[in-house]
């Protein structure tokens, strides 16, 4: 098992360096997707030893990460964790990913942040809950955080990575198409800090209309292709 880190970026000049350098004390392998950043990313970390992927444009974090994992399988790596770069995750708790991540290579693992945390944003709380609302209709399953960004992926298991969304969004439907195609989903308790100066490009209205949509689509993807074809894995294991 050969492992990188993933850490997608879009205007975090506050706290990218810091993410880092954190990071490289656990991983010493880390590709940094800069997504159009007004302030280049390369110019924030020169003299840290990280690959910077550019985009010439904002793309979204959905198409960073299909950049990030397309220059990992190219180079060799086997698994992939992926951290945000606003520093909301804790750059230590990779160890607690990947022990998890060894123990079943084939899984997906889910840092899964508490939603009762002292600094939780409401909005953020809301919008977790209705994902996973959403998760459980679309696969029959639960995670409790299915919107979290800091989680361990096996790259042969990814399925549907041409076709992800190029947004937040992004992040869901790869679980979704995970369980549609029987991997395993395992969550993981991490720690979260949400300071005060945290840059967040969500936008709620435009944001959870588009994750409205997109969910309304899976659900009918859910019904002519990921039900039956949990239904024929199953019959194939049993017959």
């Amino acid at each position: 098992m050969e492992f990188c880190v993933i850490i997608p970026t879009y205007n975090n000049p506050g706290t990218l360096r810091d993410v880092v350098e954190r990071t490289l004390e656990q991983c010493s392998d880390v590709i940094v997707v800069d997504d159009g950043s007004s302030v280049p990313a390369a110019s924030l970390l020169q003299g840290v030893p990280v690959e910077v992927i550019p985009h010439s444009r904002n793309l979204g974090k959905g198409a960073a990460l299909r950049t990030g994992f397309e220059r990992a399988r190219s180079e060799g790596y086997t698994h992939c964790v992926t951290i945000d770069a606003d520093s909301q995750h804790f750059p230590e708790d990779i160890p607690v990913l990947c022990t998890l991540s060894r123990e079943h290579p084939e899984a997906f693992i889910i840092g899964s942040r508490s939603l009762a945390a002292d600094n939780m944003p409401r909005g953020n709380t809301f919008a977790n809950r209705f994902s996973n609302f959403w998760f459980r209709l679309q696969t029959g399953g639960s995670l409790p955080d299915t919107q979290s960004g800091f989680r361990v992926y096996p790259l042969h298991r990814i399925f549907g990575l041409r076709h992800i969304t190029a947004r937040y969004e992004a992040e869901l439907e790869l679980l979704v198409y995970a369980a549609w195609h029987g991997v395993e989903l395992i969550p993981a308790d991490i720690r979260v800090c949400y300071p005060e100066d945290r840059v967040s490009h969500f936008r709620p209205f435009a944001d959870f209309m588009r994750i409205s949509a997109l969910n309304t689509a899976l659900c009918f993807g859910a019904l002519f292709y990921g039900l039956p074809l949990a239904a024929y894995r199953k019959l194939k294991k049993n017959g």
